[in-house]
């Protein structure tokens, strides 16, 4: 039995335990500390990485992880590439509590959940230990927690305790009652689970326990304690929004306050960052795929931007302002988990360049092709294979350390929904048929949220391709609970903040023009400048489906005009009517096939079934508009 020095807390009789019965375990209560423990000294091979791996029984020793130091923190990398990032199915719940996810008996029907929840305790035992707690959530609204994981996959600690934020252990005392705890058992992904992705959630009272089969921190220290979160939530009616958010201060000093979200990929990130600039200054809006025709747009000088969430939003009642019909919120995390897929050579981005060359604190670089004592450069990506740089390159930032950071609660004036589109011409439609802005009225913004497209070529989740549903607010990945809860508590909210302006942004391509962010930056700007007041009648027009709301006539940015075939896609010759009327019939059965379930479920709010009636009944904009509480 180890002798551990416990801090003086009441933890459940499963975790102390695991920690009483434990080799060893050692109580952390700093960052710094992690850091120091992701790559023990004396403990590296002569190049200076610690390997980090387990002993599988009938596969002998299994190398996960490769960790090293670097002169900007830890870079970890996955030997296999199916670990680099998160595997959409990798959910599964335990208990017998409402949910419309995998249910564990229904997974895994040859294995008794209980067996395997003593296994990993079992395993854990045998285990050297680190612990260390933690709030799921930030400003004292969310829950308490505590992670037990295997010394030796510090570096996986290190991610949960950037992003979540460690609690010192002066601060553990009677007092703190954790509601919530992560078990780390990594080789149970070999013996039980086929060497897939598993993260359990066994949802017990008054404890969330959430089991972590696996080291990418993406599905459990990530999108699990996500998960934890949400729960929260749906008992106390609010919502942890999937958003990046962001205060942008225009040169005549005018500050708009967006909240952009989205699937993975949708453009969350790149919504705290400056436009991506050609050498000469000019932002490439797009390459014709067709022709390799690139149209440029010159804009002097971009606004300022002011960064208050990157994923994850607490929409608490607590932060709401009385009588301001727009929503307020703030961030849920500690540090941000950042995909620099798109930063592919040195001056891409050089704002984040700069930042993570010489950060103020130690980084967690994922996927980043980094050797010992160098200095990770995050346009090095590690290789799936030869020739094929891993689509997840990942680092974890501390919030406290990015330059402009906001640290207080943001009312929100326009809320933006990012797709990720494929190229759309009259020979191959798809739904790649938005415009650069859509403007939408709060009942059509609220489909939208339900259906949320995962998008074109997602880069941050193993997927098999083809159109595919995010869910519920684009957060219905890492839920729970039942969707039409949190379609309902996400209606609630729409009600409340009608004064919000809603616009759908596209990135990737716009038809047959390869984009990149482009569309999502510059409408970034012209929002901030002209602010979130409503169009004039005269300056929009309905778009030719109607599931995209409204198009404006014509786009003016710092004087320069934006293409017509930018705004409306069946101007584009290489589109027409024909080609956008077959991709719009692509994305009205996406829809339709994803709403028609929430007509069967119980509890749907009456307001939210005749706006997904008006949808199968093929609405107009008008009638979309006057679909109000």
């Amino acid at each position: 039995m180890a002798v551990i020095s416990m801090p003086k807390v009441s933890l459940s009789r499963s975790a102390e335990m695991v920690l009483e019965e434990s080799k060893s375990v050692t109580f952390v209560g700093s960052v710094e500390e992690l850091v120091k423990l992701a790559v023990p000294e004396g403990e590296t091979d002569a190049r200076g990485y610690y390997t980090v791996g387990y002993d599988v029984p009938g596969q002998g020793f299994v190398p996960e992880m490769k960790v090293c130091r670097v002169r900007n923190g830890i870079s970890a990398n996955y030997l296999e590439a199916y670990m680099r990032r998160r595997d959409a199915d990798c959910m599964v719940i335990a208990d017998d509590k409402p949910t419309g996810k995998a249910k564990w008996e229904n997974r895994f029907p040859d294995k008794q959940w209980e067996d395997v929840r003593q296994e990993t305790f079992a395993w854990l035992k045998t285990q050297d230990l680190a612990c260390f707690f933690f709030n799921v959530g930030m400003q004292g609204k969310g829950t308490k927690a505590v992670a037990i994981c295997p010394t030796n996959a510090a570096s996986f600690a290190l991610g949960l305790a950037m992003l979540q934020g460690i609690i010192p252990l002066d601060q553990i005392d009677e007092d703190f009652h954790h509601e919530a705890i992560v078990y780390v058992a990594p080789p149970l992904r070999h013996t039980h689970f086929g060497g897939k992705q598993v993260v359990v959630h066994n949802r017990r009272e008054p404890l969330h326990e959430l089991f972590s089969y696996n080291l990418y921190p993406g599905p459990s220290a990530k999108k699990g304690i996500y998960g934890v979160l949400l729960n929260r939530g749906e008992q106390e009616g609010w919502i942890t929004a999937h958003c990046s958010t962001v205060q942008v201060i225009t040169p005549y000093d005018n500050v708009c306050t967006i909240m952009h979200e989205g699937a993975s990929g949708g453009g969350k990130s790149e919504m705290l960052e400056q436009m991506h600039r050609e050498p000469d200054g000019r932002l490439r809006l797009g390459t014709n795929v067709t022709n390799n025709e690139t149209r440029h747009l010159a804009l002097p000088r971009g606004c300022d931007l002011h960064p208050v969430t990157d994923d994850m939003a607490l929409c608490h009642p607590d932060y709401q302002k009385p009588d301001v019909n727009k929503l307020t919120l703030f961030d849920a995390e500690n540090s941000w988990f950042l995909r620099v897929n798109h930063i592919t050579r040195y001056g891409t981005d050089p704002h984040l360049e700069a930042i993570t060359i010489s950060p103020p604190s130690p980084l967690l670089f994922l996927n980043i092709d980094a050797v010992p004592d160098s200095t990770a450069l995050i346009w090095e990506h590690i290789e799936d294979e030869p020739g094929v740089p891993c689509p997840n390159p990942r680092l974890v930032m501390p919030r406290k350390d990015y330059p402009n950071i906001v640290s207080e609660p943001v009312t929100v004036d326009i809320r933006s929904f990012g797709v990720r589109t494929p190229p759309c011409t009259r020979e191959k439609p798809s739904y790649g048929i938005l415009g650069m802005l859509n403007i939408l009225p709060p009942s059509l913004a609220w489909l939208w949220r339900l259906v949320a497209p995962r998008g074109y070529a997602n880069p941050s989740i193993v997927d098999t391709g083809g159109m595919t549903s995010e869910g519920v607010g684009s957060y219905w990945p890492f839920a729970t609970g039942l969707a039409v809860d949190q379609a309902n508590l996400l209606l609630d909210q729409f009600v409340k903040t009608s004064d919000t302006l809603f616009v759908l942004l596209p990135n990737q391509h716009i038809g047959c023009w390869e984009t990149g962010f482009a569309p999502q930056w510059i409408v970034r700007e012209y929002l901030a400048r002209r602010g979130s007041a409503e169009f004039p009648p005269n300056r929009i027009a309905p778009a030719r489906c109607s599931l995209l709301g409204y198009a404006p006539n014509n786009l003016l940015v710092e004087g320069t005009e934006i293409s017509r075939w930018f705004l409306r896609v069946e101007t584009q010759p290489e589109v027409g009517e024909d080609g956008y009327d077959a991709g719009a019939k692509i994305l009205s059965e996406f829809f339709h096939t994803q709403l028609r379930g929430f007509l069967n479920e119980q509890g749907l709010n009456p307001l939210g079934k005749k706006i997904i009636e008006a949808c199968l009944n093929g609405a107009t904009v008008k009638q979309y508009e006057e679909l109000q509480a």
